[in-house]
């Protein structure tokens, strides 16, 4: 018999200890450590030559990312908070391990300046930008709409949102036929929780986002696709401000039995970046252990 993988136990299957961290959250104190496909993924050159952009690229989805398409022969630049340096750098040693230039960019891209900053900053390393992973994200617990706080609210707007449409709009003039732009959506853009209303909120509308774009950058033969992850392990989720009882079943409910990991999410980025999804476009691409969008 062939030796196949079992995915209902490929990954961590069982329970979560119960943790909190604040945003943004770090891999080290994340229990268990999420895997980012460091010691599992192997390349085989669908990317070479590629010059790529990952924002929320120091951990979690953006490291798992990185290290594909490094491995894949891309050379990564990553913006990251300046909290997550130390993150970054890790991330950074597995591209460079895998013989490609990596960039780190630290900033807030709630911040138009340095969300706009950084698409220059990466062509001016890389030598151009072939591919812009928009992947920073903030979420957090809503305990009934009336306990919304304004300042949260206002930080998921301009992290999911803001960030997004200034570095998407500095990044489009220079973009050239092949070009992709990858958004990480969520379950949560069809299938939204009342505890993250706001997050949802953002990610419908990052929905909304890719397909206009696409239909407007087509003609040009640049793609624009999501992925719309379900329930991944990695620090934003003990970072969110759940109960132990939340975190300890995180995952549990989906029709595999347990929360994804970041390593399961970079082929899905691996393929909308490549030749080998040059027909698809405002594509929205489900990795949810099962659940329907």
């Amino acid at each position: 018999m062939a030796d196949i993988t079992d995915p209902r136990d490929a990954h961590h299957a069982g329970e979560f200890p119960g943790q909190e961290q604040d945003q943004p959250g770090q891999t080290s104190r994340t229990r268990p450590e999420p895997d980012h496909g460091e010691g599992t993924y192997r390349g085989s050159g669908r990317l070479a030559g590629r010059r790529a952009l990952i924002t929320g690229g120091d951990s979690g989805i953006g490291r798992a990312v990185a290290i594909a398409y490094a491995r894949e022969g891309a050379d990564v630049a990553i913006a990251h908070m300046p909290e997550e340096q130390g993150d970054a750098d890790d991330t950074l040693a597995l591209v460079r391990d895998a013989g490609r230039t990596g960039v780190s960019l630290a900033g807030d891209l709630r911040h138009e300046d340095f969300a706009t900053r950084v698409i220059g900053e990466t062509r001016e390393a890389l030598g151009g930008l072939d591919i812009l992973v928009l992947n920073a994200g903030y979420q957090h617990d809503v305990e009934g709409l009336e306990n919304l706080r304004t300042d949260q609210m206002r930080r998921v707007f301009q992290t999911n949102l803001e960030g997004l449409l200034f570095s998407a709009r500095a990044a489009v003039p220079h973009l050239e036929p092949g070009a992709s732009i990858i958004v990480t959506a969520s379950i949560q853009s069809f299938n939204p929780s009342p505890d993250l209303i706001d997050y949802a909120m953002t990610k419908a509308a990052q929905v909304a986002f890719v397909k206009a774009l696409a239909e407007e950058l087509g003609p040009r033969g640049i793609r624009v696709n999501a992925v719309a992850p379900g329930p991944i392990w990695t620090p934003l989720i003990p970072g969110t401000g759940w109960d132990e009882e939340r975190v300890r079943t995180f995952g549990g409910d989906t029709p595999l039995g347990r929360a994804g990991q970041p390593a399961e999410l970079a082929g899905a980025y691996v393929y909308l970046a490549s030749d080998e999804s040059s027909y698809t476009s405002a594509a929205v691409l489900p990795v949810t252990g099962g659940k329907p969008l």
